[in-house]
């Protein structure tokens, strides 16, 4: 087995591979990996935005783990993901991550003990929709299922009813995210053993079947205690990766990519901040087009609207890693796009922290002012609240 560690947008690293490993990380396309050019043997790697952790099992008998650890610490990294999921969700301290400073231990902890904690007082019961083929009525009966099957026998009888079990939605959710985690190596031997017990309280529901689309649930009172660990649930079977690849390849382990978790914050973020003003926000607006013919649809992050529905303000958010000569001009050029089709004189750019902020490009014979905007992912949470929260003021002035 060959283990490989490397860090998200970090520099590129040189490994010792064998070469059906390196091609493997190569075809994966979770990394950028290229054979060293001057040292047979040796494969250059470099993490992009994608975090987590996989096993690739490489044609021959080779499996090849890769660890990809996030740049900012695995407690903010878990903020970010639940403000992302609900406003009002976990903060820090709330979803324990113990002292893992890898993402699959901390995630795998977290998980279980948000599992513990929902079923500390027995499995939830709900209503679930059955159909059944039965020798006593019970609920209704189908009657046009029992003439096509039964050719008017009066017995058995086709009936649906609503059944009263645990056999319910968010039960089989967090079954099917401790049996995924179970399957991942690198869980470690402690966790991996409450998980197990988990997975023993829930023996009586229905498991998911590989490929099956995860059930849809819905959050109000009578399922609070399942919230938190139903959030975390999500995030395991979400980022569970594609179990098939080109070729032979297959692979096991679950990724996070940056870019979208960085966006899905900032915009949830900022929309919360923006209301407080008045108007609404819309996260990708779908009725933008840059052309008079509606012909070129274009997708922006953050629209903000007054309550007539008139565009208040755009915004657009950009985890990019930090280079010496400033962010990208094709940014720029985006936003320009968006704020002419809107109607907008300023438009902006937020940036996870790399950069200096630029005060404001003003767009020559439009009168159109493109600011970009860095925010500090390595701040406490409040902090980085706070900050989104000053620029959300500085949009509304502008």
């Amino acid at each position: 087995m060959t283990v490989v560690h490397v860090v998200e947008h970090a520099p590129a690293r040189a490994v010792s591979l064998p070469d059906a490993a390196g091609r493997a990380l190569a075809a994966s396309k979770i990394v950028d990996a290229a054979p060293d050019p001057y040292e047979p043997g040796l494969w250059r790697l470099r993490a992009g935005s994608k975090v987590g952790a996989v096993a690739l099992d490489v044609p021959g008998g080779e499996t090849v783990r890769l660890r990809i650890t996030p740049k900012i610490p695995i407690g903010r990294l878990f903020f970010l993901l639940g403000y992302s999921l609900d406003p009002r969700g976990w903060r820090d301290g709330e979803v324990d991550v113990a002292e893992h400073d890898e993402l699959l231990p901390a995630l795998a902890h977290a998980v279980e003990r948000q599992t513990d904690r929902a079923l500390r007082q027995g499995l939830l019961q709900g209503y679930r929709p059955t159909e059944q083929t039965a020798f006593v009525v019970r609920g209704r009966i189908r009657e046009a299922e029992q003439i096509r099957r039964r050719f008017g026998a009066p017995l058995p009888v086709e009936v649906a009813y609503d059944e009263f079990t645990t056999d319910i939605a968010e039960n089989r959710i967090l079954r099917a995210a401790v049996e995924r985690l179970l399957r991942l190596p690198g869980v470690p031997r402690a966790v991996r053993t409450r998980l197990m017990h988990q997975r023993a309280r829930l023996a009586d529901v229905t498991p998911l079947v590989r490929g099956q689309a995860v059930p849809g649930w819905q959050p109000n009172r009578l399922n609070a205690r399942y919230h938190h660990a139903l959030h975390l649930a999500g995030l395991v079977l979400d980022g569970a990766s594609a179990e098939h690849l080109p070729g032979e390849l297959r692979m096991n382990g679950f990724l996070f990519d940056m870019n979208k978790v960085f966006e899905d914050f900032v915009c949830v973020a900022l929309r919360e901040a923006l209301t407080l003003h008045g108007g609404h926000g819309t996260l990708q607006a779908r009725n933008v087009y840059l052309d008079e013919d509606d012909a070129i649809r274009m997708r922006p992050d953050l629209v903000w609207y007054e309550e007539s529905g008139a565009p208040l303000a755009v915004a657009d958010a950009k985890y990019k890693a930090g280079k010496p000569h400033g962010y990208p001009d094709a940014d720029l050029y985006q936003m320009l796009a968006y704020c002419t089709s809107l109607g907008l004189n300023n438009g902006h750019l937020v940036y996870a922290k790399g950069n200096a902020p630029h005060p404001g490009h003003v767009v020559r014979r439009s009168g159109i002012v493109l600011h970009q905007h860095a925010l500090d992912l390595g701040q406490a949470p409040a902090l980085l609240l706070r900050a989104v929260s000053a620029l959300a003021e500085r949009m509304v002035r502008l």
